[in-house]
């Protein structure tokens, strides 16, 4: 037989080659030789396709990955966004609450019963006289706009503040969360601010100190004018500690009150409106935050300036403050410094550490921390101590509130030989934040 007639030739286990006639491609044939009777089975194998096809199939499949990715990226941020409005919206309430010292919760039971209305509507006539006669919820809604003179500027410089580290997340690539704000309904201060969460060693080191002084800068930006203006518009006044604690005041801001008002007559403090109490807050939060320790924005500020020597400076921080607050016995920074320490005040590494910052950089840095001196106050609140038997009887236990600023709930004289611990007066005295009248210490207690 020929090879036109035996196409698999005459070795049976020889592959040749063929065509098919419908599509063209090509193939192998291979004949292997039967056995005991049975004829040989014919085996074909397709040859590879062709490479367009390959591609457009790889190109399909690249495709549609990357739509299945888009699609998670975008559902995964639309929960962080979701959950970053929640939280907004729910730091705004908390602190619009603080701001008008709790006065909506306080008129609310009015709507619902006519004698508690009626109680209502006296004390306001009383102590917050206004022309007309006024409706309960004319009142309520005075009491929002009173507290809203505090919780939208505050939201502002936390805005900002959170705003510049996401902006330059985004401008370099590094993944980094919405911000998340921290709602605290409770006193002074209606919140514990706000966290971006990035990933970690995403950014190398001129990345991670843009990204990190930025935060700082953004938020003074808005805090100085917000505090210029709270500063002006209030006032010294001769009550003390109206709302049943005190400021304590950092060099910044004593120098903005002597500047507009002069230094203090004897006997008088100064009365916090809304937006100086906003701008107080911003004042302190940046401070706070610019502590060189662990993942504050201070700490990545130093790490990213000095390298690893920025963890002998946190945990130098760190001893030296425990140490402090044991041998003065105070506290106000305990809660932060624990949590310092349980999330490890050493810096983790950037994604290059040997990229370099350049002399502006260093300048800016250096000077963002120096803000430190003028900023932070070793006692930020004073809280006014309490004194049984002077809390007056009735339904209501506070005053109406004025220029702006939530009334009295807590606020009542006390002696200054209340005060037990010498070394404690000292300190207030030289962190700003003491009430002298000259040479007594002057507290109030609080009211139920």
């Amino acid at each position: 037989m020929s090879d036109t007639e035996n196409p698999f030739g005459d070795d049976a286990s020889s592959p040749s080659q063929g065509r098919d006639e419908s599509t063209g491609h090509p193939f192998e044939v291979t004949r292997n030789p039967g056995t005991a009777g049975v004829p040989a089975v014919r085996e074909f194998t397709t040859g590879r396709m062709p490479c367009a096809e390959e591609e457009a199939l790889a190109k399909l499949s690249f495709e549609t990955q990357q739509r299945l990715a888009q699609e998670a990226f975008r559902r995964r941020k639309l929960r962080q966004y979701r959950t970053s409005l929640i939280l907004f919206l729910l730091t705004l309430l908390s602190t619009t609450l603080v701001g008008a010292d709790y006065w909506p919760l306080d008129i609310l039971p009015g709507f619902f019963n006519v004698e508690t209305q009626q109680t209502l509507l006296e004390h306001f006539e009383r102590t917050w006289p206004t022309e007309g006669t006024p409706t309960l919820v004319d009142r309520f809604w005075q009491s929002i706009r009173m507290g809203c003179t505090y919780s939208i500027p505050l939201m502002a410089i936390l805005l900002c503040h959170e705003m510049g580290h996401y902006l330059q997340a985004v401008r370099y690539r590094v993944p980094a969360s919405f911000p998340y704000f921290i709602p605290l309904p409770l006193p002074p201060l209606g919140t514990m601010g706000a966290v971006i969460l990035q990933g970690r060693g995403a950014a190398d080191r001129k990345k991670m100190f843009d990204i990190a002084v930025t935060g700082p800068l953004a938020g003074l930006v808005a805090t100085i004018p917000i505090l210029y203006f709270g500063i002006q518009s209030s006032g010294y006044t001769s009550e003390v500690m109206p709302r049943g604690f005190a400021f304590g005041q950092p060099l910044l801001i004593e120098w903005l009150i002597e500047a507009i008002h002069g230094p203090p007559e004897a006997g008088m403090t100064f009365h916090w409106n809304g937006y100086a109490t906003a701008g107080w807050v911003g004042v302190f939060i940046t401070a706070m935050n610019l502590l060189p320790i662990g993942q504050l924005d201070g700490g990545h500020i130093l790490y990213t300036l000095i390298g690893r020597k920025a963890h002998f400076v946190a945990w130098g921080l760190i001893v030296v403050a425990v140490y402090g607050m044991i041998r003065m016995d105070m506290y106000s920074y305990i809660l932060l410094l624990i949590l310092l320490t349980l999330t490890g005040p050493r810096h983790p590494p950037t994604a290059d550490d040997t990229v370099p910052l350049g002399a502006i950089r260093h300048v800016i840095g250096w000077a963002t921390l120096a803000f430190l001196l003028i900023g932070f106050t070793l006692q930020p609140i004073i809280v006014a101590e309490k004194r049984p038997g002077l809390e007056p009887p009735g339904v209501m236990q506070k005053d109406a509130p004025r220029d702006g600023v939530a009334g009295n709930r807590r606020g009542v004289r006390i002696s200054p030989q209340n005060s037990q611990n010498r070394a404690w007066q000292t300190l207030i005295r030289r962190s700003h934040g003491a009430i002298n009248d000259g040479s007594n210490l002057v507290r109030s207690g609080k009211n139920g």
